[in-house]
């Protein structure tokens, strides 16, 4: 037999194109003289579609898709993705279904048992689990179909569930197992997710054919990675990350191999095409092609600006630098360096004379005051002005260049630089950021070598530097980890040696700054915890504050 994985990216409520991808495949797939394509998990509505779900037309028009789908299903069977209706009158109004079309016909339509609820999930809102566990029988093969989630609760000891779908279907003898999912990417997550696959197929001791999205939805990332394992525990093939790929598998080859294939992973590769492909896809789902940001000479926004470029092509980001009084003369020329090197066109707009008018309305109200962080703002928001002019006079997305250091603890300023319509590096801590940096020098300078070594800086008073607010970012980042990744409290991060005040510092900054980020441009995620839906804070809260 011979089985097809189609690894695509799709878009949310953009039902023909979806079709067409998946119409497509089936083509190719044909071809091959294929016996069963495959697609991911809610592949006709795109992955995760929310409210949408809601909306009878949305249904009505994902059912259009599974038509014609299923006309395409001579002499090749088809597994999708999509919601169905539950006829039922109890529970939710729908199930998360994979479909099985063969001949024309509805071969079996199996509903996803394990709804997850955690970090971006919120499955159980829209969907009713499945209790009703059987297999499908093609060509002389049974087959356990599942979605997603169904696999990670391997003999029922994860303590989210109750139930463990494979342990259901096993003592009816499947030949192999199908998983069709939408597993988002995170640091580390590839890893994981050939682990459960391998942990699956050494418990169960048959094949495994998972397949996955690639593509970004807003600012949730998949990174692809579709995996074939086979009986003995081994990784016969794994699609590549952060592309579509078509691939067809002979059965009998992966029952017969004894080679492991998994790609090596590398975190670092990884989070930069991460984030290349969520910008690129952030432009071209919302219909957009360039993109604005200030430029200051500092790493973060030459990063930001590095990772745009690449996504965008160097022509289509504009560079705003915005020097004031306090700028040094190598962050307006380390800015320019930049810019060139990426082939991006810039402005140079001074904010001293804008700055000069402010403070000369403002005299009168601010009379018998002295220079303070009121000051600094005026000069960060005057610079988020000028960026939000130049987006709406030329239709550019402006991009955010706060990393996720700042933003936990509140160092950035709203309306200022905290504008944009989409946060690039928002989910990298600075520490990161500064690999990513020599990361995309590793060819050759692109981001200058000053702006990597220099202490950062925000310029807005004489001679300041980051570490006159905050720790060094080595210690700074690790206590935020170990907060809001590991949602440990500060008595547990103070016991692993940190000092007490800095800790009880740090966290209050955390928190009585979640009203910043709840106004802040979505976030490209690439952690396991990031601010936006994944993180769910409330503003209001005695908590540490």
């Amino acid at each position: 037999m011979h089985i097809t994985l189609a690894q695509l990216n799709y878009h949310i409520g953009n039902f023909d194109v979806n079709y067409q991808k998946m119409a497509d495949a089936v083509a190719v797939a044909k071809s091959e003289g294929s016996d069963l394509i495959i697609f991911g998990e809610l592949a006709t509505t795109g992955y995760p579609p929310r409210d949408f779900l809601e909306f009878p037309d949305f249904i009505a028009r994902s059912n259009e898709v599974l038509d014609k789908l299923k006309a395409l299903s001579t002499d090749i069977g088809i597994i999708v993705g999509a919601p169905s209706v539950n006829p039922k009158v109890e529970g939710k109004d729908l199930f998360n279904s994979a479909y099985f079309f063969y001949q024309k016909e509805t071969q079996r339509v199996h509903h996803k048992a394990l709804l997850p609820t955690y970090d971006i999930f919120d499955e159980y809102r829209y969907f009713e689990p499945n209790y009703d566990f059987g297999l499908v029988e093609f060509k002389g093969k049974k087959i356990a179909l599942t979605v997603c989630e169904d696999i990670w609760n391997i003999g029922n000891e994860n303590p989210l569930y109750p139930v463990c779908p494979l342990d259901e279907m096993l003592p009816m003898g499947p030949d192999f197992i199908i998983n069709v999912s939408a597993s988002p990417f995170t640091v580390m997550h590839a890893e994981e997710r050939k682990q459960i696959v391998k942990d699956n197929v050494n418990r169960y001791k048959v094949p495994m054919f998972y397949v996955n999205h690639v593509g970004a939805q807003t600012e949730i990332l998949f990174d692809g990675g579709s995996i074939v394992a086979g009986a003995n525990g081994n990784i016969y093939k794994e699609l590549p990350y952060f592309e579509e790929a078509i691939e067809t598998i002979d059965l009998d080859d992966v029952m017969s191999s004894n080679q492991d294939n998994a790609q090596t992973d590398d975190n670092l590769r990884e989070m930069h095409d991460a984030i290349v492909m969520g910008v690129r896809d952030y432009f071209g789902k919302l219909g957009f092609k360039t993109a604005v940001l200030g430029l200051s000479g500092g790493i973060d926004s030459a990063v930001t600006a590095a990772l745009a470029a690449r996504a965008l092509g160097g022509e289509n980001v504009r560079g705003i630098l915005m020097p004031s009084q306090y700028s040094s003369d190598h962050s307006v020329a380390d800015a320019e360096q930049l810019a060139k090197n990426l082939g991006m066109p810039y402005d140079i707009i001074p904010i001293k004379p804008m700055y000069d008018a402010f403070e000369t309305a403002l005299a009168p109200a601010f009379e018998g005051t002295e220079f303070n962080v009121t000051e600094e703002n005026i000069q960060a928001r005057i610079r988020g002005l000028l960026n939000m002019a130049i987006s709406n006079k030329f239709g550019n997305i402006l991009l955010n260049t706060s990393n996720k250091s700042e933003m936990a603890v509140g160092y950035g300023t709203l309306y200022g630089d905290l504008c944009g319509g989409l946060s690039v590096i928002g989910d990298v801590y600075k520490t990161d950021v500064f690999r990513l940096a020599r990361y995309i020098n590793k060819d050759g300078e692109v981001i200058p070598n000053n702006s990597i070594t220099k202490p950062p800086s925000a310029e807005l008073r004489p001679n300041q530097k980051d570490s006159d607010s905050l720790p060094d970012y080595d210690i700074l980042d690790e206590i935020l980890f170990e907060y809001i990744e590991n949602r440990k409290g500060p008595s547990e991060i103070i016991e692993m040696g940190h000092d007490e005040a800095l800790v009880k510092r740090i966290l209050r900054l955390v928190n009585i700054n979640e009203f910043k980020r709840y106004q802040t441009a979505p976030t490209l995620r690439v952690s396991r915890k990031s601010f936006g839906m994944g993180r769910r804070m409330p503003i209001v809260a005695k908590y540490l504050s």
